[in-house]
């Protein structure tokens, strides 16, 4: 499958209009011969084309909503332009004509809720862990340069739905103002990633940037570090649900939380973690995140 620039709204238009109408070719028998048609988010948009075409299939269609489109990229943008809010509107008409929805967690129910489909509808079936994570796991060796420190890992995408400026802000203050007893390990792509690489680099900061491995060395990985960093931007809760929390709370090690008390992410954590091994601090106050690195520092 050809690459494409994701960053270019037009190419990444075409490149899905494509993909989903591949998709449903290739597809096309299983369709015609099946009750109900399972499909999900990704690719984004296959909804525009499945409920037009479900006038003539008359199939049960049920929609595992992973992350939400076009909402993500409203949120990206910090606006609506009037042709996104024209296709907004167009799908949220063909999302009234769904039979069942399998929400990822309560946030996204409540999204699914606000926009007035009817509760008998939807369902919470969330993604757990790909991997198992239990006491006989071994743990991954932790990268040389930050001997002398507590790990703190980010593992995964750091992507545009993420926070990244309150966590580097906290780090710096923890580095320059308090213990700097904590080390970033960045296990991690995506767009934010580069961003927090070149600013703790600036900042001249410990930090070790790593690319994700195979899925077999997750579980390792997970149960290795001091702590593990999540972060959700405000705008994206309940449209994207980060999936590395189940792994994140299975592996045992605390968690710091930077994102808003609504999403799933926090109340995850809380159901899975001990008091005293997961804190929450809101996105736009990193002296929090700073007074939570000197608690992850010291083993507090």
């Amino acid at each position: 499958m050809a690459t494409y620039d994701r960053s270019r709204l037009i190419q990444r238009l075409a490149w899905t209009i494509a993909t989903n109408l591949r998709l449903l070719w290739r597809l096309k028998r299983p369709i015609i011969r099946c009750d109900e048609i399972v499909f999900t988010g990704s690719p984004p948009f296959l909804l525009h084309f499945l409920v037009p075409l479900n006038f003539f299939l008359r199939k049960e269609l049920t929609y595992r909503i992973t992350d939400f489109h076009p909402e993500c990229l409203m949120a990206q943008l910090g606006r609506t332009p009037w042709p996104l809010t024209v296709f907004y509107r167009l799908t949220i008409t063909w999302r009234h004509k769904v039979h069942r929805f399998e929400a990822l967690g309560e946030d996204q129910r409540r999204r699914l809720l606000d926009i007035g489909i009817p509760e008998s509808r939807i369902v919470i079936k969330r993604d757990p862990s790909p991997v198992h994570i239990g006491p006989k796991t071994k743990p991954a060796a932790l990268p040389s340069a930050l001997r002398g420190y507590k790990v703190l890992l980010y593992s995964g995408n750091f992507g545009v739905a993420h926070d990244h400026e309150t966590f580097v802000e906290g780090y710096r203050l923890h580095h320059r103002e308090g213990s700097g007893t904590v080390g970033l390990w960045l296990n991690a792509i995506g767009a934010k990633a580069d961003l927090v690489e070149n600013a703790i680099h600036l900042a001249s900061l410990p930090l070790v940037r790593s690319l994700p491995g195979p899925l077999e060395d997750l579980p390792g990985i997970m149960v290795s570090p001091a702590a593990h960093l999540i972060t959700l931007c405000d705008a994206f809760v309940g449209y994207v649900l980060p999936s590395k929390v189940y792994a994140c709370v299975e592996s045992g090690r605390p968690v710091l939380f930077i994102g808003p008390a609504e999403s799933d992410v926090h109340l995850l954590c809380e159901r899975g973690l001990p008091q005293d091994a997961y804190w929450r601090v809101p996105v736009g106050d990193p002296a929090g995140v700073a007074e939570v690195l000197e608690a992850i520092g010291s083993g507090t």
